[in-house]
C-alpha cells in the first residue's frame, strides 16, 4: 500500500469521520498550518488559545485514529494589518517555534502587499532563520501572480536559504516562477484553487516530480480530505510509477518539513498504534 501525508490541512474543521477515511486510504500524518479562521482575532490571547489547540488537543485527536499530527506557527497576511494585535503576537512566536511538533514558521505571505505584511514577514523569515526551521509560504487567490513574485524577492532580500521554503497554492502562472527558484513546489488540490487532480498530474508530467509537494487545504470550506490520495491513485491511472506517486505524495513532502528536526520520516511511515 503506498503512503501518502498530507502538508497543509486544517484537521480542527474536519470531523472525526475524516480522520477514519484518512488513516484507511494510508496518510499516515498531517500538518496544520497556523492560519486566520474566517474572521479577525481581536487579542493575543485569542491567538495562544489557538495555538495551544494546534498543538495539544489536534495532535491528541488524530493520533486516536493513528494519524501523525503536526503544524505550523505563524502570524497570517490577513490579519498582519492590525497593528495592535501582530505586534503582540510577533512577541509570543518564538515561544511556540520551540514546541514539540512544530515543524515550521507559517502560514506566512502576502495578501494585499501591504507594508505591514511586508514588515512581519519579513520579521518571520529572521525567526525562521533564528530558530532554523522551514518556511510555509501562502500565496492568495487574488494577484497571485504579484505576491508570488513579490514573496521570492523578500526571501532574497531577508537571505534565508531556498530550500528551507516552500510556496503554496501555485498554479499554472506561478509554478515557472517558483521552478526558477530552490524553493519547493506546493499545489493544494481543492476546488477553491482551482485546481484538480487531473490538471495536477499534467503539470507533474510536464515539470516532473522534484520538489512538487501535493496538500488538500481541506477546511471548513468544500473540499476534500482525500485530495492526495486521490491525486495518487489519478498519478497512477496516468502512468507513473509507484515510485513517483509515492516521491509527491509523501517523500518530498516529509523531506521538506524533516529539516526541522521535529518529523522523523520513519517514524511517520506506518499510522500510529491506536489504543
Amino acid at each position: 500500500m503506498l503512503k501518502y501525508f498530507d502538508p497543509h490541512i486544517r484537521t480542527g474543521s474536519r470531523s472525526t469521520d475524516d480522520y477514519q477515511k484518512m488513516a484507511a486510504a494510508g496518510i499516515t500524518g498531517v500538518i496544520e498550518p497556523a492560519f486566520w479562521q474566517g474572521q479577525a482575532r481581536t487579542s493575543v490571547d485569542n491567538f495562544t488559545a489557538y495555538f495551544d489547540t494546534l498543538l495539544g488537543t489536534e495532535r491528541l485527536r488524530a493520533s486516536k485514529f493513528g494519524i501523525h499530527h503536526f503544524c505550523t506557527i505563524g502570524l497570517n497576511p490577513y490579519e498582519a494589518n492590525d497593528l495592535s494585535v501582530a505586534d503582540e503576537v510577533l512577541k509570543i512566536l518564538p515561544r511556540y517555534l520551540v514546541k514539540d511538533g512544530v515543524v515550521a514558521v507559517g502560514s506566512i505571505g502576502y495578501q494585499d502587499i501591504t507594508p505591514e505584511e511586508d514588515r512581519f514577514l519579513a520579521a518571520q523569515l529572521e525567526l525562521a532563520k533564528q530558530f532554523k526551521l522551514p518556511v510555509l509560504m501562502h500565496t492568495p487567490h487574488g494577484n497571485k501572480l504579484g505576491c508570488t513574485s513579490r514573496t521570492l524577492a523578500l526571501i532574497r532580500e531577508v537571505g534565508i536559504d531556498e530550500h528551507m521554503v516552500i510556496i503554496d497554492h501555485l498554479d499554472l502562472l506561478t509554478l515557472p516562477l517558483v521552478l526558477e527558484s530552490d524553493c519547493w513546489r506546493g499545489h493544494s488540490i481543492s476546488p477553491e484553487a482551482k485546481m484538480s487532480e487531473q490538471r495536477m498530474v499534467a503539470m507533474l508530467q510536464e515539470y516532473g516530480t522534484e520538489k512538487m509537494v501535493v496538500n488538500s487545504a481541506a477546511g471548513l470550506g468544500v473540499s476534500d480530505p482525500l485530495r492526495v490520495h486521490k491525486t495518487g491513485q489519478v498519478m497512477l491511472d496516468a502512468g507513473f510509477r509507484e515510485a513517483q506517486v509515492e516521491q509527491v505524495v509523501f517523500h518530498n513532502p516529509v523531506d521538506f518539513f524533516a529539516q526541522s528536526g521535529q518529523l522523523d520520516k520513519q517514524l511517520v511511515s506506518t499510522l500510529l498504534p491506536v489504543d
